[in-house]
């Protein structure tokens, strides 16, 4: 049965962010807000995690999951950002976007796309993931909360809470925090390729 807490979204309770880090060091897979709609969260270094995401979303082996970073230098610690890639994702964070970039060693095998050996990575301009983020002191490993034949992620906690309550361990209440997922961009080759597009302006990146 899973724990429901409701965080304040612009003060989020010191409290319960640290109740909230702790059942994810302990493995447990959390349900939580983000600047584009709610998210799945594990510990990087989890398995059993992971795979219960893969199991919930029915996801295969070729999705690129996403690391969710505390900030830019978090971020280049995992994917290899040479100087052009670096000034973009300096003025595009944080935001509401998926950077998929080439993953350094850091990354553990099982989260890299088998074949490109890439990762997805993004900062998020939300107080309640930034404090668990800062809290955790790494990346939480993160996949959006879409469910198999949905078209839109769920939006309502309490929803959530009735539908995942036997397949999460925690459901963080943080308000309403939008329904698009975030816009996914392809800096791995010699010009950004919009991926999918979401909640974020890809605009930027065609100038660039």
């Amino acid at each position: 049965m899973a724990q429901f807490f409701q965080i304040h979204p612009e003060n989020p309770q010191h409290r319960l962010i640290v109740q909230a880090v702790d059942i994810i060091r302990k493995g447990g897979l959390v349900v939580y807000p983000t600047d584009s709609a709610y998210a799945l969260g594990c510990h990087i270094g989890d398995k059993d995690a992971l795979e219960r995401i893969r199991s919930l979303r029915k996801l295969d082996k070729n999705h690129n999951f996403t690391l969710m970073c505390r900030d830019l230098s978090e971020l280049a610690t995992y994917a290899r950002v040479d100087n052009q890639v670096f000034r973009l994702l300096k003025n595009h964070t944080p935001g509401a976007y998926t950077f998929i970039l080439e993953a350094t060693a850091e990354v553990p095998r099982r989260l890299l796309h088998p074949k490109r050996k890439t990762i997805g990575l993004r900062v998020p301009d939300n107080a309640i993931a930034l404090a668990l983020l800062a809290e955790l002191g790494e990346p939480l490993m993160t996949s959006s909360l879409l469910l198999p034949g949905e078209e839109y992620p769920m939006t309502d906690p309490y929803d959530i809470r009735d539908s995942l309550e036997h397949f999460v361990d925690l459901v963080i209440d943080g308000g309403y925090c939008g329904l698009e997922p975030t816009t996914v961009v392809d800096l791995t080759g010699d010009n950004p390729e919009l991926v999918r597009q979401g909640k974020g302006d890809f605009s930027p990146f065609e100038a660039s």
